[in-house]
């Protein structure tokens, strides 16, 4: 003896089951009450297949076919559904349908007490598989759906940095799609990535957006570029804490307005990063040294004014090439004040002066000369940004 029968008289009701199963759902699951992302038409559709299957398991002792589940989980998760939510109504349907086998039963004598504990076992049982169903197709579905957004704000955020959208329509879509403002300022952001498929700035989309500073990222082979906006009130401060919180090489381009400068502040933005000095991490934004951008713009006219203006120098034995380098980059820091060189040295100031008269002598340029200090001052720039044409080392 089995709950057969009253499975097999429950499936005649099959199409009133679905649409009172749909109606209790949709007035107990507050997402499920919103026609608009849920058509009614659809949740009976789901209900019945669903009653469907269940109730077969029952009247025919047929293993249950989890397909609508699994189809159900996939539409949930493509409607925006919380998973939730979802499981949520599933147990509804469960309940509802096995309340309706408990009435059902009473028109059957032959069913007893104990066939109805087995019943109700059963049913659970077959939640479990059904709720399963739904929540690995659901989990599949949204992994797909992610996947697919981040390739199209990926694309988005391509055309941005590529000039490919130049309509003033498209370009205010994109950012609002971007979840950037229409209007800026703006800034670009380049950081250069240690290693291939490396991520330099790791969460940095979310903590920015956390401080209320919305931004958009691709991942390139070489580097990480940004767009971010610069509405905020403090949004420069927020940005350069961010930035070397992460402890990378980054580029900042200059503030610009519209979304058509994107390819020209990407441009600046790398130019920013070429010329950061050293080898380790540290943020440079193009406007705060005009100079060693300038002298990153043109890498091969910088090399040759490194040899043109230095080359003397660079002949010397390592040891005493670096001491005078290092003498005369420490002397423009200081301001050209040979005291405050020399403390920074912890030298005597006569060494200083020493050591400057031989680069005067080697390279044939006075310090006392604005043009040859400027020729100087580049040249030093330069012997940080680009490698010497014959490859030694500096």
């Amino acid at each position: 003896m089995s709950l057969s029968e009253v499975s097999a008289a429950l499936r005649v009701r099959l199409p009133e089951l679905g649409e009172r199963m749909a109606l209790r759902i949709r007035a107990e699951v507050e997402s499920y009450a919103d026609d608009s992302l849920i058509p009614f038409a659809s949740l009976r559709e789901s209900c019945t297949a669903n009653a469907d299957q269940l109730l077969g398991r029952f009247a025919l002792d047929a293993e249950p076919d989890v397909r609508p589940a699994e189809r159900t989980g996939r539409l949930r998760a493509e409607q925006g559904v919380p998973l939730a939510d979802t499981l949520h109504a599933y147990r509804i349907g469960f309940e509802y349908l096995w309340a309706q086998m408990v009435d059902e039963a009473q028109r059957h004598p032959e069913v007893t007490d104990a066939l109805l504990v087995a019943g109700s076992s059963e049913i659970w049982a077959q939640f479990g598989r059904y709720a399963e169903a739904v929540a690995a197709a659901y989990r599949e579905a949204s992994a797909e759906l992610a996947l697919r957004r981040e390739a199209r704000r990926s694309a988005l955020v391509e055309a941005l940095f590529t000039g490919a959208l130049a309509d003033r329509t498209t370009l205010w879509e994109t950012a609002r799609q971007l979840g950037l403002p229409e209007r800026g300022p703006y800034a670009v952001v380049a950081a250069s990535v240690p290693d291939p498929g490396g991520d330099p700035l790791p969460g940095i989309e979310a903590a920015l957006r956390q401080t209320g500073v919305p931004s958009a990222w691709r991942l390139l082979p070489d580097q990480q570029i940004g767009l971010l906006s610069l509405t905020h009130p403090d949004a420069e401060t927020v940005i350069r804490r961010a930035l070397r919180h992460r402890s990378a090489r980054v580029g900042i381009s200059p503030r610009f307005d519209s979304l058509r400068d994107t390819p020209e502040a990407l441009r600046f933005a790398r130019l920013a990063l070429a010329g950061l000095p050293g080898d380790g991490p540290g943020v440079a934004r193009f406007d705060d040294s005009p100079l060693a951008m300038l002298v990153a713009a043109a890498p091969a006219e910088a090399a040759r004014l490194v040899e043109v203006v230095l080359g003397p120098v660079l002949e010397l034995p390592a040891a005493e090439r670096a001491r005078l380098l290092q003498t005369l980059g420490r002397w423009f820091t200081a301001g050209g004040v040979a005291a405050e060189t020399a403390n920074r040295l912890f030298i005597h100031p006569n060494t200083v002066r020493y050591r400057l008269r031989r680069v005067e002598k080697l390279t044939g340029r006075s310090l006392t000369d604005p043009a040859a200090l400027a020729d100087l001052g580049t040249a030093l720039h330069a012997l940080r940004l680009v490698p010497r044409p014959d490859g030694r080392s500096r």
